[in-house]
């Protein structure tokens, strides 16, 4: 959540500060809302969107009720969690089903927001879903545009329909013809981007949406470009009339005020936003989450959404069958470990659960631990994996030494490991593990 730790870490300040209050006054939580107006500023959120905001929460939270509440500051906080999450939406918007023939989505956006990688990132995601998605070179300018959606399209085993330099609006419908006969349910149309915007790329897209009538139209907007990516959103939509907004790099170290104003500027849906480089870190957007994440609370739903990702149903299956029969060896171990990974950063997916995201602000996550605990592991013979009892003296100094660490580092891992085996013994004949999402 890189685009909202700056917003985050501000709010939370000024919630612990009205906490530390007890009960409120009038004054107390108006001056808590002029504050919270500043960290919204700050955070890149166009003015009149921020001014709307805090006169909306400021008009609830001074209400009776909530002066008189023994607890008038969490109610404060919930009143400004149920705001933002209006603020940017409300709820997740689905892209637009087709009622005949495949749906088709125009990708569009300006150079450099990442728009070709978000059509493979989304073919990815509409593949897990089960869909056939067919991606669509219509960028004839870019050098090696056509190329990079090939390998984009390999890299997400989605095949990619091509026509050369041909005009990109016949390209699309061809393309439309094509998914119709092949079976494709889905056409995903990568169109030409400028460095700005210019009416000859409009009329272009204007063409191509003309002869294909896509479904939706989604914009790819770059969170680092702050409030412009908002001016840009509005340009689009004018000429247009966009169904939706995919933000990209939200990952990156960028204030996320676009992101939490597109919504109210230009009554867009972000439908999905991009989390990272790899082409597996586009996620739905939803709302709702973001704002716990803003506000500190975690975000367990997406956090059972990444394990889900992770770990197949047949995997947790077979953990949860050694887990019952206490049959958990350091083999299983390495491999929860090798599910984290996938997960993403540790600080990524602790910052999800509720109560300790406000907590691990600053904290530095030992990830070169994890990776040394993982070198022990793989230094011991199979034997000793499935029967950690046998490392004597003379083993765990072997141990050490094949995993560059030390014998106190392996001594701890077995520690660890032992609790973790007896905590399955105590947990053994429970109707469901309360972790791992069993």
């Amino acid at each position: 959540m890189g685009a909202f730790s700056g917003l985050s870490e501000r709010l939370n300040h000024i919630f612990s500060k009205l906490s530390a209050r007890g009960r409120l006054t009038e004054l107390e939580i108006r001056q808590g809302m002029r504050e919270v107006r500043i960290a919204l500023l700050e955070a890149d959120v166009n003015l009149g969107v921020a001014k709307d905001f805090i006169a909306r929460v400021s008009e609830k939270a001074v209400g009776q009720e909530i002066l008189k509440s023994l607890t008038p500051a969490q109610q404060v906080i919930k009143l400004v969690n149920e705001e933002l999450t209006a603020l940017m939406g409300g709820s997740n918007v689905k892209l637009n089903p087709s009622s005949k023939g495949p749906m088709v989505i125009m990708m569009c956006g300006l150079q450099g927001a990442g728009k070709t990688t978000a059509c493979g990132k989304l073919a990815l995601h509409l593949k897990k879903q089960g869909k056939k998605p067919l991606l669509t070179a219509c960028d004839i300018y870019r050098p090696a545009a056509i190329t990079q959606l090939q390998v984009v399209g390999k890299n997400a085993d989605a095949e990619v329909f091509e026509r050369g330099k041909a005009s990109p609006a016949a390209t699309a419908r061809e393309a439309v013809a094509y998914a119709e006969k092949a079976g494709f349910d889905v056409v995903i149309i990568d169109t030409a981007g400028r460095l700005q915007i210019d009416d000859l790329l409009m009329r272009e897209l204007e063409d191509i949406a003309a002869a294909i009538k896509p479904t939706d139209i989604l914009l790819n907007v770059d969170a680092m470009t702050g409030q412009e990516a908002v001016n840009v959103a509005r340009e689009f939509d004018s000429r247009l009339s966009l169904t939706g907004i995919i933000m990209t790099k939200l990952d990156g170290d960028t204030r996320g005020g676009a992101t939490l104003s597109i919504r109210a500027v230009t009554g867009k849906p972000v439908k999905f936003c991009s989390v990272g480089e790899k082409l597996g870190d586009l996620e739905p957007f939803y709302p709702e989450r973001m704002a716990s994440r803003i506000l500190g609370m975690g975000d367990m739903l997406s956090l059972i959404e990444k394990a889900q990702d992770a770990v197949s149903e047949e995997t947790a299956k077979k953990l949860e069958k050694k887990l019952r029969e206490a049959s958990f060896t350091l083999d299983d171990y390495l491999e929860q470990f090798e599910s984290m990974k996938k997960m993403g950063s540790m600080k990524d997916i602790l910052s999800m659960i509720p109560g300790l995201s406000g907590k691990l602000r600053g904290a530095e996550i030992d990830e070169a631990g994890i990776e040394r605990l993982k070198a022990i592991i793989r230094s011991m013979t199979p034997k000793e994996r499935a029967r950690p009892e046998i490392l004597n003296g003379s083993r765990k100094k072997r141990v050490a030494a094949g995993s560059g660490t030390s014998v106190q580092e392996v001594n701890r891992l077995i520690k660890q490991f032992e609790q973790t085996n007896q905590m399955m013994k105590q947990l053994k004949g429970k109707k469901r593990m309360p972790f791992l999402g069993m």
